[in-house]
Order: structure tokens, then C-alpha cells, then sequence
């Protein structure tokens, strides 16, 4: 089957530079990243209402979308293109391989039991938190929203598990991601100032684990700790989360973290282990 090229990226190939922007990136490639997150922002788009949305003439958007649709990313079903299957496969593939997620699953696992919340793995990607790995505790409450985490990324600063993380890289790479991600509020509670944030992560260093107390949703509560490789490198976090009515005074300050610092500790033993087998 012929894959369709826009006219403008034939012959050499069109780069950033060419189009004012980074010289190491191809504007095809760029287009096509943006196609695709617009067809999942919208659960599915048809050929106007993309050229609409990215400013592109009918026919490119056109082209676009079934140029992607050929390579397998998207499918049209009644005249919409929608996200196809093929990146659940690649993201299942992408998490198998993680050693995060493989030595971290049956703690996950274990801790939703015995806690009967939410709990997570995370990782950082591009200055984002990735959930790798999310379980359901028996007490928790349905949410649409904990259901939706796994289908986007996070900042970093609001969430227990991205301040685990955070805290845990260096000074520079956080300078970084606050540049580049900024900080966002999400309530009246998340910390939105560079040096507020970072006395928070002194503090998060030295107990071991941090606190998410409304930050993210208010009225609700996570605590998350870091999970490091055998040569210090922090390669994501775990953490528990509920509403503020389930994790109240004790069990807050001292009962979970004691239980979520010994669950990570757990999967470090085992990323540890491994990695000298």
C-alpha cells in the first residue's frame, strides 16, 4: 500500500530549522506528533475539524491522517480517526521492559491490599510523571479521575510521588523541568513558588518520603517515596493515595509512611538483587 507524503517534505528532508525551529528535528515528524495528540485530546477527529484545529489546509490534514493511519497509529471508523491499538502495544511493550515496573509490581500489589487505596508506581519522562502501574484498593472509591492518570502525564511538583522523585534528582535537572514544565497550580493548596518548592524537597530528603495534602485535589491525600537503583539514581516512586477522610492524623504522619518507605525499600532490594544476577 502507497503511504501518502506531504508535497512540502518530498525530495530532501524539510527540517525544523528550515522552519524556524530546533535544526536536529524533521517538521514532518513535529506535524505528526501534533495530529496525533489532537485526535486524542478530541476522542477522535474528522479531516475539517483537524485543519481547523492545527491550521493546515484540508488536503494536508488529510494527507496527515492517512498517512498515519497506513502506519497503523490511527483508524477511521465513520469518517473520524481515532488512536489505534497499536500504541497500547507499544506502551505494554515499554513498561515490560522497566525494571521499575517488573520488581515493583507485587509490592504495588501487596500495599493496595493491605491499604485498600490507590496505589502507584511512577516514573519521570521528560520532566513529567509517567503512572507505570496503578491498583485499585478494595476501600477506595471509584474516581474517573485515578482511572484517567494512567492515560497522562503529571507535573511533578503537585503529586506525593513526583516530589519523591524530584527531590531525589539533581538540583540542576529540577531547575530544568520548572523552566521547561513550569508550576502550575491545580489548587490552593500546590506550591507554586521555586524556593517554597525546594525547601519542600530538603525536607522530603530527610524524612525519606513526601506528602501530597490537597495539592493535587483538594480534600485529598497521597504520600509517595522514592525508588532508587543501586547507584543512587532514582528511577521513580511509589505511593498511596485517598480521600483526606481516610488518612487522617496517624495514619497520615506516621503509619503509611512507615508502611510506603518499607514497600519501596523492598522493590530496591530487588532492583539490587537483579541487576548482580
Amino acid at each position: 500500500m502507497r503511504t501518502l507524503i506531504p508535497s512540502w517534505s518530498l525530495g530532501s528532508p524539510v527540517t525544523a530549522s528550515e522552519q524556524g525551529g530546533d535544526p536536529r528535528t524533521l517538521k514532518t515528524v513535529t506535524v505528526a506528533s501534533r495530529v496525533i495528540d489532537t485526535v486524542r485530546e478530541h476522542g477522535g477527529i474528522g479531516v475539517t475539524e483537524l485543519a481547523t484545529e492545527l491550521d493546515l489546509s484540508k488536503s494536508t490534514a488529510y494527507i496527515h491522517l492517512k498517512t498515519l493511519e497506513e502506519s497503523g497509529f490511527l483508524v477511521q471508523r465513520n469518517d473520524r480517526y481515532e488512536i489505534a491499538y497499536k500504541f497500547f502495544v507499544l506502551g505494554e511493550y515499554a513498561r515490560n521492559k522497566s525494571p521499575l515496573y517488573r520488581y515493583g509490581k507485587p509490592e504495588v500489589d501487596d500495599l493496595a491490599e493491605e491499604t485498600g487505596q490507590y496505589t502507584h508506581i511512577v516514573t519521570e519522562e521528560a520532566g513529567y510523571g509517567i503512572n507505570l502501574y496503578q491498583v485499585k484498593g478494595d476501600t477506595s472509591m471509584s474516581d474517573e479521575y485515578q482511572s484517567e492518570k494512567l492515560q497522562r502525564r503529571d507535573h511533578l511538583h503537585y503529586t506525593a510521588s513526583g516530589k519523591a522523585i524530584l527531590a531525589h534528582l539533581p538540583s540542576e535537572r529540577v531547575e530544568e523541568i520548572i523552566e521547561h514544565r513550569g508550576l502550575p497550580a491545580r489548587t490552593e493548596n500546590t506550591i507554586t513558588d521555586r524556593a517554597e518548592l525546594f525547601d519542600e524537597l530538603e525536607t522530603t530528603r530527610e524524612r525519606g518520603y513526601a506528602y501530597n495534602d490537597g495539592e493535587e485535589i483538594e480534600g485529598f491525600r497521597a504520600i509517595g517515596a522514592p525508588i532508587r537503583s543501586p547507584d543512587g539514581h532514582v528511577l521513580g516512586s511509589l505511593s498511596v493515595s485517598a480521600p483526606a477522610s481516610h488518612m487522617r492524623d496517624e495514619r497520615f504522619h506516621e503509619q503509611l509512611p512507615e508502611r510506603v518507605t518499607r514497600a519501596a525499600n523492598v522493590i530496591e532490594v530487588s532492583l539490587n538483587m537483579n541487576s548482580h544476577s
